[in-house]
């Protein structure tokens, strides 16, 4: 018997921010475990941890720290510190968090596309009990009754 989803919403980006702002321990392990070698374990760790809201709230501390420096008169000014510090150092971890909640949002919303999908071949199967099946056996008692009409009145 075919179910159907009464519960179903669009998947929403929002419903998956902690999960990429935040990601757990396991989920760590469970990313390098996916990879083989040294050097790709290093980059998802890497990615992992530069990809969250906290290494972003850290390079924002870290690029304030050398903001005196470059407003001294001798230093860069507020525009290059801008330009080559604060921007490299906190957009590179937002765009990845950004990224990263994209991404899994994509991943729930592909799971209730083929969910869906899933659905309706059921409906197109003739064996699962309704959807075609049901036209099916009501389209095969029409065949019968219309028979049961055409057939010649028997004389006595």
């Amino acid at each position: 018997m075919i179910k159907k989803d009464v519960g179903h919403h669009p998947v929403r980006t929002r419903d998956h921010l902690s999960r990429a702002l935040h990601p757990s321990l396991s989920s760590l392990k469970l990313a390098m475990k996916e990879v083989d070698g040294f050097n790709a374990k290093i980059a998802v760790f890497v990615t992992s941890i530069v990809g969250t809201m906290w290494c972003a709230y850290l390079f924002t501390i870290i690029a304030l720290l050398g903001l005196p420096a470059a407003l001294k008169p001798s230093g860069e000014g507020i525009i290059a510190w801008i330009a080559q510090t604060f921007l490299q150092l906190v957009l590179l971890s937002v765009i990845m968090v950004g990224q990263n909640v994209q991404s899994i949002a994509a991943d729930a919303r592909s799971v209730e596309t083929f969910k869906d999908a899933e659905t309706i071949r059921d409906y197109l199967d003739l064996e699962t009990p309704g959807g075609l099946e049901t036209l099916m056996s009501k389209l095969d008692e029409i065949k019968v009754l219309l028979a049961k009409n055409e057939a010649p009145p028997e004389s006595s």
